[in-house]
């Protein structure tokens, strides 16, 4: 099943998680595609604040430390892969163990790794039209 939006805002990405939040397992990944800009982090926000881990003005990206826990005890798990280059660096992240625990885990950059992916895993695609216009797409 696929579900489609476009926003022309920040404010209007954050609405879109937190309608996507409802469409997303419990637990499990969730593989978040896009170029940079498009608006990951953005939509993370309001998934985040719908599932009562964070208010969208303490998420941020984890692009440095790789991972940002949200929610106590936590319940989104954010994911930035962009920095690492091999299977070899993602797994010795551990995500097998952020994907046994109670909570959905929002994997940015992880369609460069599809050998550590079931075909199934959620996919939500991000694409930047222009000017703050974007395109979101859930297939699952």
């Amino acid at each position: 099943m696929s579900y489609q939006f476009e926003t022309c805002s920040a404010e209007e990405t954050i609405q879109v998680g937190k309608q996507l939040s409802a469409l997303l397992p419990e637990r499990g990944a969730v593989l978040l595609i896009g170029n940079l800009g498009a608006g990951k982090t953005t939509l993370v926000k309001g998934i985040a604040q719908a599932r009562g881990a964070a208010e969208p003005e303490d998420v941020s990206s984890p692009t440095f430390p790789l991972i940002h826990e949200y929610g106590d005890p936590p319940r989104v798990f954010h994911v930035d892969l962009y920095r690492l280059e091999t299977e070899e660096e993602v797994l010795s992240l551990g995500l097998d163990e952020y994907l046994d625990r109670r909570g959905l885990t929002l994997i940015e950059w992880g369609e460069r790794f599809p050998g550590l992916w079931p075909k199934e895993t959620p996919r939500i695609e991000l694409e930047y039209l222009g000017e703050d216009l974007r395109r979101i797409r859930l297939d699952r």
